[in-house]
């Protein structure tokens, strides 16, 4: 049984922090242009440094400030994405703004791969319905990790048994556990990967949708630095 972990990658990306700034200052028919500076680099000596004005960071402050968010939208970012089944299906909640284009097994019967936690948390102790609390180890006798692996082998086994017979891959598909990795591009605006980012990375998230979003955030904050600052305000 393959086992595989989360994973977030960058695909292609279109614009800028200055593309950002542009996009506002268009309304007044206005442009901004990057900065420049020569600075010392420990490898490769002197190298020019290219950035934002200090009036273009403070714009894009004021602009996530008070929710000007048509600015950020200017911006595309397509990532493949890697995730057990019941983190794909929370995250794709996030429609207004997204493109998904998912891997489906109604088409490939390729060795699925399989997540597990690290950690088995416990139900929340504090009346709540949703979320986690502490840590379990054993369920009636059991070892919780060694279980899980034998139910997903055990379907897994019967999900090949089912594909070498012959069946379709569109019904044998559904014995397969939510535990499943799927993989999906979703390219989506600055602003959108934003508001994912801010939801998913709230101490009351799914801490697998954490791990997700904390993966998202790094890969968008090396293209936007100064967007996503501005954007998530200190979140995660």
């Amino acid at each position: 049984m393959k086992i595989a972990p989360i994973k977030v990658d960058l695909v292609d990306h279109m614009g800028t922090d200055l593309t950002v700034v542009n996009a506002a200052r268009v309304s007044f028919d206005k442009a901004s242009f990057w900065e420049y500076s020569t600075v010392e680099h420990p490898e490769f000596g002197l190298i020019r440094d290219e950035h934002l004005s200090d009036a273009d960071t403070k714009l894009i402050h004021y602009l996530a400030k008070h929710n000007h968010w048509s600015p950020f939208a200017h911006t595309s970012i397509q990532l493949r994405i890697k995730a057990p089944i019941f983190v794909a299906r929370q995250l794709v909640k996030h429609q207004v703004g997204g493109v998904w284009n998912e891997v489906s097994r109604r088409y490939v019967d390729s060795e699925p791969e399989f997540y597990f936690p690290e950690v088995w948390r416990g139900r929340p102790t504090d009346g709540m319905k949703q979320g986690s609390s502490g840590e379990v180890t054993h369920v009636h006798g059991v070892l919780v990790s060694h279980g899980a692996q034998y139910a997903a082998s055990t379907a897994l086994g019967m999900y090949n048994q089912l594909i070498d017979g012959g069946v379709a891959p569109e019904q044998a598909r559904m014995i397969l556990p939510q535990n499943m990795m799927t993989e999906w591009y979703w390219t989506c605006s600055l602003m959108f990967f934003a508001r994912v980012c801010k939801e998913r990375l709230a101490p009351g998230a799914q801490a697998e949708t954490r791990d997700v979003a904390s993966l998202i955030a790094r890969e968008v904050e090396l293209l936007f630095p100064v967007s996503w600052n501005a954007l998530m305000g200190g979140v995660g």
